[in-house]
Formats: structure tokens, C-alpha cells, sequence
């Protein structure tokens, strides 16, 4: 039997998802193997570090804008404008067969996801992508959850972490600005946005810069102003695509109005008064910001040939929405792995097995190529352990994998890193 290589050899299944799933997952000791996701963003450049041929970088079309992401475990779609139905969304590939994970999700519930998550959200509420761009991008918030109901939409916590094995360079601008300087006024910050249509609002001159490193990262609560840097980042987030963006022009580039107020109530969108109270005031001027939102990994579990480590942990506003762990397994060896929850996982560097599906991490894929670096695993299949086996003799095997809400109690706090 020949094996599908790209999309267009899948059959897009509309009916008994519930069945193929289930066969699918006894198939493969309990795991959903995704085929990749890719979103493109009209506003930026993307930064080439994503395994994407060069020559389909621009596969929506020039108008769409460059591809500069690929979403990991994606129950959400896209807020693009022009975008496709399933933009956003990934599908679980089935022989030559595909249908979306959040069918999947819906068709079988618990059995995907565990109880408490299907009874609480009826859905898997978070996602992760990498996000890899050539410069900076606008410094910008993402509402919280009861800003963002104002527009029928849901809040965006987000997290970063900079795999090494994406970042060998760190292109144009790897820091990036958090926040506002302590000491910043309210009129400042509204003379920014006053001055939308003046040039330059100047409003970075109000924040501070950080240096991004490899194998760190970041936990960005809504409501705080953020201009990611040029690294390629790791990014566990709820599921949502909301944002405003703050800042007019970025290396000589207009940002419209339209990108400022997008999820904000049609009669707020002149309306500076509100658009600055979008902002958590007391968290973007924070003197101890670092402290509380910087990231280093903490070894959460270490055995003979494997090292599991925290990338992504500590809560927003006492709540724990989504935690992230790096697993490397070294050549030659196996490693049996317990989690408390369902989870997704991209495969950064190697080769190898979980449980009965292969692995293998690609060097550079086609737009419509399938891959064998990418799968969901159910929460019963992570309780009962995942095994994971390294078939190199020379290279390790890195996955990052990314958690659902409330799944990792045990995770550490903020701050954790500096006692380790």
C-alpha cells in the first residue's frame, strides 16, 4: 500500500469521524497524527526558520501576506481576513483520509481530551504555533477574557519559549519590548494614540526592551503591550486570535487603525479613553516585570538517556492555563512518560517512535507535504505513559509538548528556575 505524501491525496471525511478516530487511535496506542498547519499574516515578514520551502512561502497569495506561522494541536481558526474556512485549524491524517481534530474533538469528547476539560469547555480550549518573523512586530496587547466577550470573542493569555533548533540565527531584532517604563502616565500613552496619523507614535519610547536567549522564554498575561522580537518562538496560548496593536509603523511600515481597535465594539473604535483602558495598567508598569514573567526550563522528570524539562509553567491572575515541557531522548535509548493530560507535540530534532507512530522531524517541507513530526495524544494514552524511543545512533530526539488548562498542578511556580 503506498503512503500519501501531500494533501491532495487525502479524502476529506464529513461523516463516521467518530469511528475513524477510535480505530485510529487504537492503531497507534492512543495518539492522532496532524498533518502541518500554516497561517500567513499580511503585516509582517516572515522569518524563514519555520521548515517551510522558501518558493511556498507566499502560498495563500501575495495579498494574504507571508506565511510566518504553523500551529501546533489547532482546535482555532484564524482572525485573517480573506481567510480560508479551515484556516487555522489542523486535521488528523488517517491513511488517506483527513478530518479536522476539532471533529475529532467533537465527535468523541472525553475520550480525546478527558473528562473534566470535555465537561468544562466542550472543546480543547488552547493551541500552540511556532511564530517566526524577520523583524519585529507592533507592540500589541490581547484582551482579556470579559474585554474580548464584548465582541463575541474569548481572551488570549500567551506564552513563548525559543527552541535552539529553530533560532541559529536571530535575524533582524531579537528583543523585544514589555510594558511600559515605571513612571509612565496615562496622558503619554494617549498622546501616542492621538498621534496615530502623525508618523511615528513613539509609543516604544515609553517601553523597555529585553534580550530574547534560545531555551528561554516568556509568560505574557491580556492587557500587557508586547513587540515580539525577531527569534522563532514556541508560543502555548489559549484559543484565540484576538489582539490590538499600539504601535503605527515598524521598520517604516503603516499599522492601520483597523489592527488597533479589530476586537473592540464599533462605537468604542475612536474612542482613546477606552482603547487605553484596554490596558492593565499596573502589570505594564511593573518595576519587577522580569521577575514575573521570565522563563528558564526546570527539570521536571531525568532518567537514564532522557532529560524532561519545564518550558512553559506559572499561572495568570492565580489561574493555570496552558504549561509546556521539552522532552530529549538520546540516541539509541527509550523512555517511558506519564502526564496528568492530553497534549500536542511537534517533533524539533531527530528521529525515533511514540508508542506505534513514527517520528521524524523534516529538514524542509512542501505546503501541501505531510509530515510525521506532529501528534496529539489522548489524555488516557499520557496517563498511561507514552513511549518514546529514540532509532538515531548519532542525533537526540526533542519534542516540545503543550497542556490544556488545570492538567499540571504539580508544574512549578514563576521564579522557579532560580532555585533550580
Amino acid at each position: 500500500m503506498s503512503h500519501p505524501r501531500t494533501t491532495n491525496e487525502l479524502t476529506t471525511l464529513s461523516a463516521n469521524i467518530k469511528e475513524a478516530t477510535e480505530a485510529h487511535l487504537e492503531a497507534t496506542g492512543g495518539l492522532l497524527r496532524l498533518s502541518p498547519t500554516w497561517v500567513p499574516r499580511s503585516f509582517l515578514q516572515p522569518g524563514l526558520r519555520i521548515k517551510l520551502h522558501p518558493d511556498d512561502t507566499y502560498a495563500y497569495g501575495l495579498s494574504r501576506g507571508g506565511i510566518d506561522e504553523r500551529w501546533f494541536g489547532s482546535t482555532t481558526v484564524t482572525a485573517n481576513e480573506g481567510r480560508a474556512e479551515d484556516e487555522g485549524l489542523s486535521y488528523v491524517v488517517v491513511g488517506k483520509e483527513r478530518f479536522t481534530l476539532r471533529d475529532a474533538i467533537d465527535a468523541c469528547g472525553a475520550t480525546i481530551i478527558g473528562s473534566a476539560m470535555w465537561d468544562k469547555y466542550s472543546k480543547w480550549p488552547v493551541y500552540s504555533k511556532f511564530f517566526d518573523n524577520m523583524g519585529p512586530i507592533p507592540h500589541h496587547m490581547h484582551q482579556s477574557g470579559e474585554q474580548a466577550a464584548l465582541v463575541g470573542q474569548e481572551g488570549k493569555p500567551e506564552s513563548y519559549y525559543f527552541p535552539p533548533q529553530h533560532n541559529n540565527v536571530g535575524n533582524n531584532f531579537p528583543y523585544t519590548f514589555m510594558g511600559f517604563e515605571p513612571g509612565t502616565t496615562r496622558q503619554q500613552v494617549y498622546d501616542c494614540i492621538a498621534n496615530w496619523q502623525k508618523g511615528d507614535n513613539k509609543i516604544l519610547e515609553l517601553s523597555k526592551a529585553y534580550k530574547l536567549q534560545p531555551g528561554t522564554g516568556w509568560l505574557i498575561d491580556p492587557c500587557i503591550l508586547h513587540a515580539p522580537g525577531s527569534l522563532c518562538t514556541y508560543e502555548p496560548q489559549w484559543g484565540s486570535d484576538v489582539f490590538g496593536m499600539y504601535q503605527n509603523l515598524v521598520e517604516g511600515r503603516e499599522v492601520p487603525w483597523s489592527l488597533l481597535v479589530k476586537d473592540m465594539p464599533k462605537d468604542k473604535h475612536q474612542d482613546i479613553d477606552f482603547i487605553i483602558d484596554q490596558l492593565d495598567w499596573e502589570k505594564n508598569v511593573d518595576p519587577n516585570f522580569k521577575d514575573n514573567h521570565y522563563l528558564e526550563p526546570v527539570t521536571a522528570e531525568k532518567g537514564e538517556g532522557y532529560h524532561d524539562k519545564w518550558i512553559v509553567y506559572g499561572k495568570v491572575d492565580g489561574f493555570q492555563y496552558f504549561t509546556a515541557k521539552e522532552l530529549t531522548v538520546d540516541p539509541g535509548a527509550k523512555a517511558t512518560i506519564k502526564d496528568n493530560g492530553a497534549y500536542s507535540v511537534v517533533v524539533v530534532q531527530g528521529e525515533g517512535k511514540a508508542n506505534k507512530l513514527r517520528l521524524n522531524c523534516p529538514k524542509l517541507l512542501r505546503f501541501n507535504e505531510l509530515a510525521e513530526d506532529e501528534f496529539f495524544a489522548t489524555e488516557s494514552a499520557a496517563q498511561a505513559g507514552v513511549t518514546y524511543e529514540n532509532t538515531s545512533a548519532t542525533e537526540p530526539l526533542v519534542m516540545l509538548r503543550y497542556f490544556g488548562p488545570e492538567v499540571n498542578p504539580d508544574a512549578p511556580a514563576m521564579g522557579a528556575h532560580k532555585n533550580a
